[in-house]
C-alpha cells in the first residue's frame, strides 16, 4: 500500500501518539518507523508518513493538516547502474 505525508500543525510536546490520536488515525494508517519528523518545530509543524486512504481524510478535515496535503514520497534511488 502506497504511503504519502502530511504535514501537521501540533502544540509542544508533540507525540507520534498524540498526533494519531488527534488526528484520528490507527497503526495500521500510520509508519510508526517513520514516526512524527520535526518540520519547524518553533512553528508547530511536524510531517507523518500515512496511508494514501488517511492522507486524504486528514487533509480534508480540520483535526490538524497544516497545509492541506497529502503530498507523495516515492522511493529515491540512485540513477543508473551501480559502481
Amino acid at each position: 500500500m502506497a504511503k504519502v505525508l502530511v504535514t501537521v500543525r501540533l502544540a509542544a510536546p508533540a507525540t507520534l501518539e498524540g498526533a494519531m490520536r488527534r488526528l484520528g488515525l490507527t497503526e495500521d494508517e500510520v509508519d510508526t518507523g517513520y514516526g512524527l519528523v520535526p518540520v519547524d518545530p518553533g512553528r508547530n509543524l511536524y510531517v507523518l508518513r500515512v496511508t494514501e486512504e488517511a492522507g486524504r481524510r486528514v487533509g480534508d478535515s480540520d483535526a490538524g493538516a497544516a497545509d492541506g496535503g497529502p503530498y507523495s514520497d516515492p522511493p529515491i534511488e540512485p540513477y543508473g547502474p551501480p559502481r
